[in-house]
C-alpha cells in the first residue's frame, strides 16, 4: 500500500510512475486525495470539539459556584449540541477513512526507475543467460511423455483422485520431488536463511498484508466456512510473522525460507502452455523471504537473484534472467527478476522463480517497522524469491537429461535421490 504521505506531497509522481505499469491513475489519485483532506478537516473539527467540551466542561462548574445558573444552563445545552456534533463527526469519519482505504489499496506499487514501459512478457529485458538452449531434435519427447513412459508421474491418477492439476508423483518421481525439497532447503541454509514450516492456510488479515487481497482473491482457494485462503506461496505466511511488529536496526537482514505446497486456481489459463507440469493447482516450491534495512533492499535483490542462479547452474540446466517490464511485473512489486530455465524438448523457456522487491509497499500494509539509529520509527523493506518451484524445474531436468537408457539425474542431486539414472 503506498504511503498517504506521497499522495498528499506528490501525486503527479504517483500518476506518472504508474503509467509504467500502464495503470491510469489519475481518478483514483484524485479520490484519494479528495478523501484524505475531509478526513483530516474531520479530525481537526472533532479536536476542536474536544477542546471545547473540555473548557466548557470547567466554565460549567464555575458558573454554577458565582451562583450564574441560567448562564450555565445555556452553556450545558451547548455541551449537548458539541456531543451530538462530535457523534455524527466520528460516524462520518469512520466511514471516510473505510472509503480512504478501500480507495488506496487499489493503487498498485510504484516502479523502480530500471522497470522499462511494455506491455507484456514480450517486453521483458534479457539481463542474463547461461548453458545451451539448443534443442534435442525431433526424437526428443516431452516430459508428459516420458513421465508416462518411466512411471514416475501419473496426471490421470491425480485427475480422479481431485480433478486437473493435481499430479500423483510415483516411485522415482516422488524420490526426485523430496530430493530437490531437500536440497534446495539445505542450500538455503548454508547461505544464512531460517527455515520455517508454515501453516498451508492464512486468514484475510494475512492475505492482505502481502498483496493477496484485494488483487488475487479469484486466484486463491477459499475456504468459506472459517474464512480461510489456501496459501498461492509461502511468502504470504513467512512474511506475515513480521505483521504489526517493530524490529530493531541491528536486527537487519532477516532472512528466513520455507518449503510448502502452493495452490493457485490458474483460472483462465488453457491451451498447451498448462499441459504436464508447466501449469498446476498445487506444486510444491521453496521460498526465500527477506525483511530488509530500506537502504540495503536493492543490494539484497541482486544477492537473492544470484542465489536463485546458482542452484540453476548447480542443476546444470540452461537458463535466463529478465528484468520485467512496467506491463508484466506485479501490482504489489517495485522490481521484479524472473528466471526461467529452457526446456528442450518443448523448446520453450519456463519460469521457474521471480524475485522480487516490494520496498515498503508490503512493510505499509503489514505495519511492519524499524526504530532507526535516531530513534525513527520507519517502514522496512521486504522482498521474496521463488528458489525454486519444483514442477518447471523438474519438467527441465527430465526434459533436457533424456538419453537412450534413460533420464541421468543431476550430479547434485544424486546423494539425495540415492540413484543417477532414471530407466
Amino acid at each position: 500500500m503506498l504511503q498517504i504521505q506521497l499522495l498528499r506531497e506528490n501525486p503527479q509522481e504517483v500518476i506518472d510512475r504508474l503509467k509504467i505499469k500502464n495503470f491510469d491513475a489519475t481518478e483514483l489519485v484524485a479520490a484519494v486525495r479528495q478523501l484524505d483532506t475531509e478526513a483530516r478537516n474531520l479530525k481537526k473539527s472533532l479536536d476542536d470539539n474536544l477542546m471545547e467540551q473540555n473548557k466548557g466542561a470547567k466554565e460549567i462548574g464555575k458558573l454554577f459556584k458565582e451562583g450564574r445558573r441560567d448562564d450555565a444552563e445555556t452553556l450545558k445545552a451547548r455541551m449537548a449540541e458539541l456531543k451530538e456534533t462530535e457523534k455524527r463527526d466520528r460516524n462520518h469519519l469512520q466511514e471516510v477513512e473505510a472509503e480512504l482505504q478501500e480507495k488506496i489499496v487499489l493503487l498498485p506499487n510504484l516502479p523502480n526507475a530500471a522497470v522499462a514501459p511494455g506491455k507484456g512478457a514480450e517486453d521483458n529485458e534479457i539481463v542474463y543467460t547461461e548453458g545451451d538452449a539448443s534443442n534435442l531434435g525431433p526424437d526428443a519427447l516431452p516430459h508428459w511423455d516420458l513421465v508416462k513412459k518411466y512411471d514416475i508421474i501419473d496426471f490421470e491418477l491425480g485427475n480422479k483422485i481431485t480433478g486437473a492439476g493435481f499430479p500423483v508423483y510415483k516411485g522415482k518421481g516422488a524420490r526426485m520431488q523430496r530430493a530437490l525439497i531437500d536440497f534446495f532447503l539445505d542450500s538455503a541454509v548454508e547461505h544464512g536463511f531460517t527455515e520455517i514450516q508454515p501453516p498451508y492456510m492464512v486468514n484475510e488479515d494475512s492475505a492482505f498484508g502481502t498483496g493477496q487481497l484485494p488483487d488475487k482473491e479469484g486466484q486463491m482457494y477459499h475456504c468459506q466456512v472459517d474464512n480461510f485462503y489456501l496459501i498461492p506461496t509461502a511468502e504470504v505466511p513467512v512474511t506475515n510473522i513480521y505483521r504489526d511488529v517493530i524490529l530493531k536496526e541491528s536486527d537487519f537482514p532477516i532472512k528466513n525460507c520455507a518449503y510448502s505446497a502452493c495452490f493457485r486456481r490458474e483460472a483462465g489459463s488453457y491451451g498447451k502452455d498448462v499441459r504436464g507440469l508447466n501449469r498446476l493447482h498445487q506444486f510444491d516450491k521453496i521460498e526465500i523471504v527477506t525483511i530488509e534495512h530500506p537502504d540495503r533492499s536493492y543490494e539484497t535483490l541482486e544477492k537473492m537473484t544470484n542465489y536463485a542462479k546458482s542452484l540453476l547452474t548447480q542443476l546444470g540446466l540452461p537458463f535466463r534472467v529478465l528484468r520485467l517490464c512496467g506491463g508484466d511485473i506485479s501490482f504489489t512489486s517495485a522490481l521484479t527478476y524472473d528466471l526461467e530455465v529452457y526446456s528442450k524438448a518443448q523448446q520453450k523457456w519456463l519460469e521457474v522463480s521471480s524475485v522480487s522487491n516490494f520496498e515498503s509497499y508490503q512493510a505499509n500494509r503489514l505495519k511492519l517497522r524499524f526504530k532507526d539509529a535516531t530513534g525513527k520509527t520507519r517502514l522496512a523493506h521486504t522482498l521474496n524469491g521463488s528458489a525454486l518451484a519444483l514442477p518447471r524445474v523438474l519438467a527441465a531436468i527430465l526434459e533436457n537429461n533424456q538419453t537412450p537408457d534413460g533420464i541421468i539425474v543431476p550430479e547434485v542431486l544424486c546423494p539425495y535421490t540415492r540413484f543417477d539414472i532414471i530407466n
